[in-house]
């Protein structure tokens, strides 16, 4: 994957939940279209953050094995725009998986760094995952796991995880 909507894993309890965070910052280009003079995190990028939270929690599982794709999103409420300056925070936990795939269930909070250090609910996302590896046998899919590539491995490492063993 070549963007990356998470910036750090900052919990991981295998199995069970992953907490990771988002600084939403004026560097970013998509801002500056979304809104001109009012910048704002468009919802579909912040519900791929949780959607890459979310499906870096089901792949640990399995050390990485199985190709989990995103394949369906079941729920979103969200409640307030993130802003320059705000942090997300993505807390991803595990509803149910097997073989073909896993439910997943998360909150989105935020923090306005100017308002100190208090985080507030703004959302919350339930997501369907798929093993393709599973789901998809009659496909010519890569042997190499696409899905967790390069850009994921990063992420893992900068975290203090070592992917190799997440």
């Amino acid at each position: 994957m070549r963007w990356m909507w998470i910036d750090r894993i900052v919990e991981h309890e295998p199995g069970v939940r992953l907490v990771a965070v988002k600084n939403v910052s004026l560097a970013e280009e998509h801002l500056h279209d979304h809104f001109p003079g009012n910048p704002i995190m468009p919802a579909a990028l912040i519900i791929e953050g949780v959607a890459q939270t979310s499906g870096i929690m089901v792949g640990a599982i399995n050390n990485f094995k199985e190709k989990v794709l995103l394949a369906k999103v079941a729920k979103v409420e969200l409640d307030r725009d993130a802003q320059p300056g705000d942090t997300l925070r993505y807390t991803a936990t595990l509803d149910r998986i097997d073989d073909a795939g896993a439910s997943t269930m998360a909150q989105v909070h935020l923090r306005n760094n100017e308002d100190g250090d208090d985080w507030q609910l703004i959302g919350e996302v339930d997501l369907l995952f798929s093993h393709a590896d599973q789901n998809m046998s009659g496909l010519d899919l890569p042997e190499e796991n696409f899905v967790f590539g390069d850009n994921f491995r990063e992420i893992l490492s900068a975290s203090g995880l070592r992917p190799e063993t997440v």
